[in-house]
């Protein structure tokens, strides 16, 4: 397993790093994020983004330039401002899971574990329908007629969860739990935020809201 590690606090990159490759991983720590987006279309297991970096690159420009290249890598965020905002975001762009400084390396290292475990899980290859949407889970694909409709990782994975679970009535901590894992503890506006998101993109999609409960998808 290869990981890319961005963070400009030399010596917490160091201690990371020494904890990364004694649990098995080959590790490159980048310092700022302009050095780190000549390599973006690398092909690398994961990535550790700090958000806030020195220079002009942030870590939410590093995540635009992964996806955009395409990348199936892995990402996690981590960040000194512990924020929902920062979270919802970086969750919204794509990032599997979001850590708040300070951490301890062996948080950070179950965190990756989990994150990879989720990647490395075998993928069945379908196309489900879905009104008028066409969704092939395999390639992550969701066309409408002739259009593609463009989902981030964590929309695409909401939408899955529920395509596999039509008709049952979820909390907003079970989808938490199923979509973003174990180990987040965020604020679950970031389910709601989702949503919102979700039903803009797909309007035909019949998302049901169980007040004072969570969701089921009709």
């Amino acid at each position: 397993m290869k990981i890319y590690y961005v963070e400009d606090e030399k010596d917490l990159s160091e201690i990371i790093r020494k904890y990364l490759i004694r649990e098995g991983y080959e590790t490159t720590v980048f310092h700022d994020g302009e050095s780190a987006m000549q390599h973006v279309a690398d092909p690398v297991d994961m990535w550790i983004l700090d958000i806030m970096l020195t220079g002009e690159v942030s870590g939410y420009d590093l995540i635009k330039a992964i996806k955009d290249s395409q990348s199936s890598a892995a990402v996690i965020f981590t960040s000194a401002r512990d924020q929902d905002l920062d979270k919802i975001m970086g969750l919204e762009l794509g990032s599997d899971d979001y850590l708040a400084k300070p951490y301890s390396p062996r948080e950070l290292i179950l965190r990756v574990k989990a994150v990879l475990k989720r990647h490395q899980a075998p993928q069945v290859s379908e196309v489900v329908r879905y009104a008028d949407y066409e969704i092939n889970i395999t390639r992550r694909e969701i066309k409408s007629g002739n259009a593609m409709i463009d989902l981030t990782n964590k929309e695409f994975e909401l939408l899955l969860f529920f395509i596999k679970n039509m008709n049952q009535a979820f909390a907003r901590e079970d989808i938490l739990k199923h979509v973003w894992g174990e180990n987040y503890y965020g604020s679950d506006r970031v389910v709601d935020d989702l949503l919102r998101r979700l039903r803009h993109k797909m309007p035909e999609l019949k998302i049901e809201t169980i007040y004072g409960f969570g969701y089921r998808l009709l």
